[in-house]
């Protein structure tokens, strides 16, 4: 079926990310007492961030210093990065990322943003990125918008609602972790994609059979064919 809709993740597929969320996240649990290792932060990029939190202090069975709970954590982690969007020089959209965007709309195509981020930490990229009224995104839904972040797919019947897409085979889903490409799976779009511009590398994101795996955003072209 012809691909209506692209629906993108933000940081580490459109967005660049410097390894800064994983150190802010091991900042947030070290000012509440837990000492979380980088490796244990990538396998839940990409999640809901309250639900990833959740799902390392499972993992460490560790007590939090007092005063300090999972709310406070995830408050602590959005505050960090809110503060890191609004002032890094560093943050700017991943290369060819804005030229797919075109390309894409020239095509009658739809695009569209999800993410594990919080609305308040994603309007701090888009407002810095000037993405929040871009004329080739359609709409951006957040984690904390939809009863449930990924990999279920609530994300992504958001979008379709907002962009009047009636039927998920018309959709591609881009992103760069492993809840990406099951949020793509549970939502049952048309077309998933993983890239190795972000967290996981192209090993591990075969362990979850996308059906494509880009290393660069270029590599659309090939892959998006125009609706006519």
């Amino acid at each position: 079926m012809p691909i209506q809709l692209v629906v993108f993740d933000i940081a580490g597929t459109t967005v660049a990310d410097h390894g800064n969320i994983n150190q802010t996240f091991r900042d947030a649990f070290q000012a509440a007492g837990l000492n979380v290792q980088p490796d244990d932060v990538d396998k839940v990029m990409g999640y809901k961030k309250i639900e990833a939190i959740e799902i390392i202090l499972r993992q460490y069975k560790q007590p939090l210093l007092p005063g300090h709970s999972i709310e406070s954590i995830h408050t602590d982690f959005t505050n960090r990065m809110v503060h890191y969007y609004e002032t890094t020089p560093s943050l700017q959209p991943l290369p060819f990322a804005e030229q797919i965007f075109s390309w894409l709309n020239n095509l009658g195509i739809q695009v569209a943003l999800d993410t594990g981020f919080t609305r308040p930490i994603t309007d701090a990229i888009l407002n810095r990125l000037h993405w929040n009224h871009h004329p080739d995104i359609a709409c951006v839904v957040c984690s904390d918008e939809v009863p449930e972040g990924r990999p279920a797919p609530y994300m992504i019947q958001s979008i379709m609602e907002k962009t009047r897409v009636q039927d998920a085979k018309n959709i591609a889903k881009v992103g760069d972790t492993k809840v990406d490409v099951l949020e793509g799976r549970n939502a049952e779009c048309g077309i998933v994609i993983a890239t190795t511009t972000g967290t996981y590398t192209e090993l591990q994101l075969r362990t979850y059979a996308p059906d494509y795996i880009i290393h660069s955003l270029n590599e659309l072209k090939g892959i998006i064919q125009p609706q006519w």
